[in-house]
């Protein structure tokens, strides 16, 4: 039982390229369902580590992981089949690895700033998932709505962009106060 929730992100992980996959293949409503079995198996892992007390380094390292692997490869595939933007994509894409660069660096330089995720993060997060799911919705319903999915798409752009400031400014308080909290 302790392992489930490490088996689950692993599986999250392995579900990835299918997600990808399966949009490319235009097999939408098996890439819908897939992406929202991921979606549930990251909130049940989630559960059970806290509930039963069953977190580790590893599963710290593994979950958000492969959340970021299924959004990553399913946003790459929604803009291969021409559905998210390419600015969207690349916005997405290039704040998880200025986050993840951040990160090394509070790391190698041993600065005072807690890992604990910001709330636009997590909202951001929460709103990429939406967008993802929302779009891969109306792929498997063959709903055409050109100003939601551009409103959609441009919401989830805005939140990327403050969310990526928001932890650029953690990261630069970490830099500029060195030993001192951010």
């Amino acid at each position: 039982m302790r392992h489930v929730p490490n088996i689950l992100s692993a599986l999250r992980l392995l579900a990835a390229p299918f997600a990808a996959w399966l949009i490319l293949a235009g097999h939408d409503a098996a890439s819908l369902t897939v992406f929202a079995v991921a979606g549930l198996s990251d909130a049940l892992d989630g559960w059970i580590a806290r509930r039963f007390g069953f977190t580790s380094q590893f599963g710290g390292w593994l979950d958000p992981a492969a959340d970021k692997l299924l959004m990553i490869l399913c946003v790459l595939a929604l803009f291969w089949v021409d559905v998210t933007p390419l600015w969207l994509a690349v916005l997405m894409i290039l704040r998880d690895l200025l986050i993840a660069a951040g990160w090394l660096v509070v790391q190698w330089m041993s600065l005072p700033v807690t890992r604990v995720p910001l709330r636009i993060g997590k909202a951001t997060t929460l709103v990429q998932i939406c967008y993802i799911g929302m779009m891969l919705l109306m792929l498997a319903f063959d709903i055409v709505q050109p100003r939601v999915s551009a409103a959609a798409a441009i919401a989830t752009g805005l939140l990327t962009v403050l969310s990526g400031g928001g932890y650029a400014g953690l990261f630069l308080r970490g830099l500029l106060f060195g030993r001192r909290a951010a």
